[in-house]
């Protein structure tokens, strides 16, 4: 007899990096399912524009995962609106491409503070909340680049294998307790993240509704790994049975190595320079005397809000 879903309508449910791509795939997705959605982006007035879009009760709120007071704030007003969390997606990434020796200390540290910062702050100051109630679900955006490494983005790799690492550590402290952990490991995902790459042979290139459909399917189910597509579970499966030169064979005929490395940098420029600009204006925050940390919005400041295209800012895959 086939498990049954798990319901999902009437669950509390905060996704990071909620503006675009993958985060707005997957709001809409569980708020086709009945669940109560709120999402948190850098990007704060995209976060609400998406909410007004998304219509039914989203919610949008300005959050910087790398901040405590931020990220508590946005948990607290998600609660104050919708009830108790039951569902957290640690979503938000960015991923600069380019040499190793070629990247700059700031980029590899800002990297470092949204990928894997982000989530662990995510994780500490949700899962105590659902541990006092006893049940939860914690997703965490991984990536395959989790599982090895490519070249052209060593530093994300290093985020996402700490993603993997430290989702299998907390759930094998805590979840027995009533949370359960969802790792979600795709390949190139068709949003600004994979702007100018190159396709792999032979892997087709999931659309964010794709991974969306996914983390609703994990939701209901309970799987703790989740691959994109799909094939790249037996496959990663696999390789792990061959030796490192049988590996890295496989990875030279799937053109795995040349995805990042091999790119237009003109199609690219706008999302390299916008994660530029994010980081400079992070460290101009940090400057500034007297600045408070940001306020989250809920949905009625979001139906104000213009529907004119802000440019979009770093988003995870």
């Amino acid at each position: 007899m086939s498990k049954e879903p798990r319901p999902l309508a009437g669950k509390v449910v905060a996704i990071t990096g909620g503006a675009r791509g993958i985060g707005r795939a997957t709001a809409q997705a569980l708020q086709r399912k009945g669940a109560r959605v709120a999402i948190g982006d850098v990007d704060g007035e995209g976060a609400r524009r998406t909410a007004g879009e998304l219509g039914s009760g989203v919610l949008g709120f300005d959050l910087d995962v790398t901040e405590r007071v931020s990220f508590t704030a946005f948990i607290d007003a998600v609660e104050d609106a919708h009830g108790p969390l039951d569902v957290l997606v640690n979503n938000a990434g960015v991923m600069p491409a380019g040499p190793f020796l070629e990247e700059s200390d700031e980029t590899a540290f800002r990297q470092v503070d949204i990928n894997v910062h982000g989530v662990i702050l995510g994780m500490k100051i949700a899962l105590p909340r659902m541990l006092e109630r006893g049940s939860g679900h914690i997703v965490n955006l991984a990536s395959m680049a989790g599982k090895g490494g490519v070249p052209g983005v060593a530093t994300y790799c290093a985020t996402k294998h700490a993603v993997v690492g430290v989702t299998e550590a907390v759930r094998a402290e805590v979840g027995e307790q009533g949370i359960d952990f969802t790792m979600v490991m795709p390949s190139l995902v068709n949003t600004e993240l994979i702007s100018g790459a190159t396709t792999p042979r032979g892997v087709k290139v999931p659309e964010p509704e794709d991974v969306a459909g996914a983390i609703v399917d994990a939701l209901e189910y309970g799987k703790v790994d989740v691959f994109m597509p799909k094939s790249l579970g037996p496959l990663t499966r696999l390789s792990y049975l061959l030796p490192r030169g049988g590996r890295e064979r496989m990875a030279r005929a799937f053109k795995a190595d040349r995805v990042l490395t091999e790119i237009d940098w003109d199609r690219r420029a706008a999302y390299e320079e916008r994660i530029t600009r994010s980081e400079r204006s992070r460290a101009q925050e940090a400057e500034a005397p007297g600045v408070a940390p940001d306020e989250p919005v809920t949905e009625a400041v979001a139906a104000e809000e213009t529907t004119e295209g802000a440019a979009e800012p770093a988003a995870r895959t």
